[in-house]
């Protein structure tokens, strides 16, 4: 029985052998691919990778039966081109790139490349600085659709004006590279665009008002820059944005009054530049807001004059640093997905309201800071709750209820009313607000707190005192 089993076995493994080689010899399985397109996709990859690296032997089929990591490829009229490149150590198995790194011209023969991604290549900006190629990118302006530099510090020079012929373009990403120059206007050509980031670079001058032709633009991030002057009136006109992030530079004058305009926005982050003239109005009008982000700029102006109420999305408000007056509106109240609530170090007066404790979903409350007054009213719940997460501290005229039954759940930093100030430990608070794309989300953010534990010498003495009364009793 097991010799007719084995006899079997060799029949169909020799059957299948044959079937194999009859469907390789019908050319079926290997793949129909110009060798020109081959060659370069190999000579690409070697600038790449190393020349060690021999592709026609390891890969022979790169789009058939021995597909290269981050390699993809289409059938175009009977034939195998390649669409996709990624180099970089993206996953486990990625192809990763050799520290001699060369963008070989090779790249430009692979004229059905939609995708082109960079990721880590380029890491040595002081022993061996690569620019970009400005020329032949228009040999690529019939198919690219996506080109991506990340993470790439030695990657450096200007950004190719060349970039704006490529005219089928809809995502261009340039993130922590070493780029600097200034942003090329004809990057206003790329009408399909839809992805514009070009962060974490030392990029300089001015937004330029061309990028407000950018009709199909969700997402803009110019963030971590070095750009200066004011945010161009065009970017009112774009009212297809879902992500606006121009945070970390140095751009000057009044938030624009048309980013009202843009009634899609879900992500409006402004932090960490030199704003000023106050709150502009027409924030209030995008009601799709979820995450609003205007920390760290001069701006000044109060709260009261925004309608709150109607942002009834908002999920995150960081206010922080911005020299705001006056009292916390209501309204803020009323906005039930609040989840981070940031007006920390300000010049805010009057009381806090009780209502905040109402917000079912927040987590974090930041009002340390400011010149706030009054008794807090909240229930030992929310202080258990919230924790160090509700900062109140560095108001002098804040107290809270002494009735509150737990030591524990009390907030920190802040005395007890009817004991002064001599009582209460001197506090040393560090808070800090981060807003990156993606979030307290996805971009980018947290809060820290770093702080001594306050004892009050009232407490301590009332217990030592009652100890030695019980101690003299029992005697």
């Amino acid at each position: 029985m097991m010799k007719k089993v084995t006899i079997l076995s060799s029949f169909l493994l020799v059957f299948c052998f044959f079937c194999l080689q009859c469907y390789c010899e019908d050319g079926s399985m290997e793949a129909p691919m110009e060798k020109w397109e081959q060659e370069a996709l190999y000579f690409a990859i070697q600038g790449f990778v190393g020349n060690w690296w021999n592709g026609s032997d390891l890969y022979p089929d790169p789009c058939g039966w021995t597909p290269i990591q981050g390699v993809s490829c289409d059938l175009f009229n009977g034939l195998w081109h390649v669409t996709e490149l990624s180099i970089g150590p993206m996953h486990d198995n990625s192809l990763d790139c050799a520290p001699n790194v060369t963008l070989t011209p090779h790249i430009f023969s692979l004229k059905h490349l939609k995708s082109l991604s960079l990721f880590n290549c380029f890491t040595t900006p002081l022993h061996q600085p690569v620019k970009i190629k400005t020329e032949m990118w228009e040999t690529l302006s019939g198919s690219l659709e996506s080109l991506e530099f990340r993470s790439n510090p030695g990657l450096v020079g200007e950004i190719p004006e060349t970039f704006g012929h490529l005219r089928n373009l809809q995502s261009l990403v340039l993130v922590e590279n070493g780029l600097s120059g200034q942003l090329p206007t004809n990057l206003g050509n790329l009408v399909n665009l839809k992805r514009l980031v070009i962060s974490g670079n030392r990029i300089s001058g001015e937004v330029p008002n061309e990028f407000g032709l950018l009709k199909s633009l969700l997402i803009l991030d110019l963030s971590r820059n070095a750009l200066d002057g004011y945010v161009p009136l065009g970017l009112g006109g774009l009212s297809s944005l879902l992500k606006l992030d121009l945070s970390s530079n140095q751009l000057e004058g009044q938030i624009p009054e048309k980013l009202g305009n843009l009634k899609n926005l879900t992500l409006v982050d402004l932090s960490n530049n030199i704003f000023s003239g106050g709150l502009t109005k027409s924030l209030q009008e995008i009601n799709s807001l979820e995450e609003l982000v205007l920390s760290n700029n001069p701006t000044g102006g109060d709260l009261m004059s925004i309608k709150w109420q109607n942002l009834i999305g908002l999920k995150v408000l960081d206010l922080a640093n911005m020299s705001l007056t006056g009292g916390i509106p209501d309204s803020i109240c009323e906005l039930k997905k609040m989840r981070f609530l940031g007006l920390n170090d300000n010049k805010l007066t009057g009381e806090i309201s009780p209502k905040l404790a109402s917000l079912p979903n927040v987590s974090a409350i930041y009002l340390n800071g400011n010149n706030l007054t009054g008794e807090l009213k909240f229930s030992e719940v929310f202080y258990g709750k919230m924790g160090r997460r509700f900062g109140a501290w560095n108001n002098s005229n804040l107290c809270y209820q002494i009735m509150l039954k737990s030591a524990i759940n009390i907030p920190f930093g802040i005395r007890p009313c009817g004991v002064g100030d001599a009582t209460i430990d001197e506090l040393s608070p560090l808070q800090e607000s981060n807003f990156g794309s993606e979030n307290w989300m996805n971009k980018k953010s947290h809060s820290t707190a770093s702080l001594r534990i306050v004892t009050y010498g009232f407490r301590f003495m009332t217990l030592l005192e009652i100890l030695i009364f019980v101690v003299a009793f029992i005697l």
